[in-house]
């Protein structure tokens, strides 16, 4: 008897297509919302709901707060990304991993530039309703750092993953990854430098970058590990 496809895909393949689906979905529906005129309604009410009532200059929490959050939106920082991104591929061509390299380097250049032609196709200021708290010049949509902290932290953690021994330590490993991605994606809207739609917008074009060159890597390498064979 002929397997039917369903026999044939591993749950993981399909869930990745589930993942990439959604975030495509989520994305395209978020655009619609940032093409808008004026800012939507929950875009303005989480923007406002993290400062002090009635003083949009004025962030919730005590100063140290502040603080805290600008090192934590460092995370996604160009500068800090490249680091990290460089301290990795340098390793992995050391330990003559150069198949691994090069994913990583594909998967957090190739969202750089995403990144960047996303930001061209939708020319949406940055947002006015309150202050800024940290320097900004570029376009507001999507948010680049909740976009490359997502694309570089999950394509990290998921190679991490596939060589780490116990389940729990894979779930540790990507947990880390996704809390990391989450934290300064919040800490963009709670600087004032972008709408809450931006940061959603920007995790789900990370996720689905990261989860699609998860797919083509995990094809590549099972390829070449034939070929070497």
């Amino acid at each position: 008897m002929t397997p039917r496809f369903w026999d044939k895909v591993e749950f993981s393949v399909l869930l990745a297509g589930v993942i990439i689906a959604g975030c495509a979905w989520g994305f395209i529906e978020l655009a619609e919302v940032a093409r808008q005129a004026s800012p939507h309604d929950f875009d303005a009410e989480i923007l406002l709901g993290f400062r002090e009532p009635g003083r949009p200059d004025d962030p919730l929490g005590p100063s140290w707060l502040e603080e805290a959050v600008r090192d934590v939106t460092g995370l996604g920082s160009m500068i800090v990304l490249l680091l990290v991104t460089a301290a990795v591929v340098f390793y992995l061509v050391l330990i003559r991993k150069n198949r691994e390299a090069l994913v990583v380097l594909v998967a957090v250049g190739g969202g750089q530039i995403l990144s960047s032609l996303l930001k061209l196709g939708i020319d949406r200021p940055r947002p006015e309703l309150v202050s800024h708290l940290v320097h900004v010049q570029t376009l507001s949509f999507p948010s680049g750092h909740a976009m490359m902290a997502a694309v570089t932290y999950l394509t990290l953690g998921t190679m991490l993953a596939g060589i780490v021994p116990s389940r729990a330590t894979k779930a540790y490993v990507l947990g880390v990854a996704v809390l990391i991605t989450l934290m300064v994606g919040v800490s963009r809207v709670y600087l004032g430098v972008h709408w809450p739609s931006d940061v959603l917008a920007g995790w789900c074009a990370g996720f689905a970058w990261a989860t699609l060159c998860w797919l083509v890597a995990r094809r590549f390498v099972q390829t070449t590990e034939r070929n070497d064979a």
